[in-house]
């Protein structure tokens, strides 16, 4: 045999004697572990796959593996920390914390809409379906005219559901608050409060608006007309109910109510918006300063926006 040969039969058997040494190797690790669940570098499978390496690849095969095998001891191995980690099978529900990055890069769904970037405005959609989506119906009403397909599909999705909870969840209170004989005031009040939610946003047809106002209203007036009630009757609900029924243009039961918060809240200030706001409507000028003088003298905490709106008209 020449010399090549010798050299190539000693390589060969010299490797197969460390795939053999390293194979055994491995197997008395096993045979040690106490729990064969164990998953390390020890691991028979990871065994089985660098035994084959090793054999199949003499002399590259076993110098790359023990290159890896003493890089992972000198600097990867080490424990693991464990005292954040709860192993107890108790759901544990976490805060959603607030996506900064995501937050920064956002824009109000409306703009969006004028966009063309469909991919950030599908991610906008889907993150105001993530949150509290009955404040965002209005927003979400305008996505149904997108030209995006998958958007206005989403729309259409939150929409129906969103309108047909509120439908359900309405009569089931307006029903209770009609029925109940023990406490009727507190569903009035419920129903009322629920209904601002979506009632403002201007989603129905005129028709249905208007019959879940005039349900807000009996609610309104169920509280009114009861001595033991009234007290549930805040100057908040009744500016609400103006609100709406200034959009329906029924001017006359806003004179009403006007007149009740008037009689009830006679130094809150929605009693003097309520007014202004139903004189600005009806253009009727001189109601409209009247009010305002009488509001310049009432000794009443004036918000911002109606400070702004003396300052125009004086």
């Amino acid at each position: 045999m020449t010399r090549a040969v010798i050299i190539f039969i000693a390589v060969i058997i010299i490797n197969t004697i460390i795939c053999a040494i390293f194979l055994f190797i491995g197997l008395a690790q096993q045979a040690n572990d106490d729990s064969k669940e164990k998953q390390t570098l020890t691991d028979m499978n990871g065994y089985y796959l660098q035994v084959f390496v090793m054999f199949f690849c003499p002399v590259v095969g076993p110098v790359f593996i023990i290159i890896a095998h003493l890089i992972y001891a000198s600097f990867l191995r080490g424990g693991v920390d464990l005292e954040d980690v709860i192993f107890g099978k108790d759901k544990i529900k976490a805060p959603r914390k607030a996506e900064e990055e995501i937050e920064r890069n956002r824009v109000p769904l409306e703009e969006a809409l004028a966009v063309s970037d469909k991919q950030s405005l599908r991610g906008l959609m889907l993150d105001v379906v993530r949150g509290n989506v009955q404040k965002s119906l209005s927003s979400i009403n305008l996505a149904l005219n997108s030209e995006d397909s998958e958007t206005s599909h989403y729309a259409a999705t939150v929409m129906r559901d969103s309108l047909n909870d509120f439908r359900q969840r309405t009569l089931e209170l307006y029903n209770t608050f009609k029925e109940d004989y023990v406490q009727p005031e507190e569903y009035a009040c419920m129903l009322i409060e629920y209904m601002n939610e979506i009632l403002p946003q201007d989603l129905f047809p005129e028709m249905e608006q208007r019959e879940y106002v005039d349900k807000m209203e009996e609610a309104c007036y169920f509280l009114y007309k009861d001595d033991e009630y009234k007290e549930k009757l805040s100057c908040e609900y009744i500016e609400w109910l103006a609100v709406l029924l200034l959009k329906l243009k029924e001017y006359d039961r806003v004179e009403r109510w006007s007149e009740i918060s008037t009689e009830l809240y006679p130094a809150e200030l929605s009693t003097y918006t309520i007014r202004l706001k139903l004189a600005f409507s009806r253009g009727d000028r001189d109601l409209f300063f009247r009010v305002m003088n009488e509001l310049k003298k009432a000794d009443v905490v004036i918000d911002k926006e109606t400070l702004e709106l003396i300052r125009i008209f004086s």
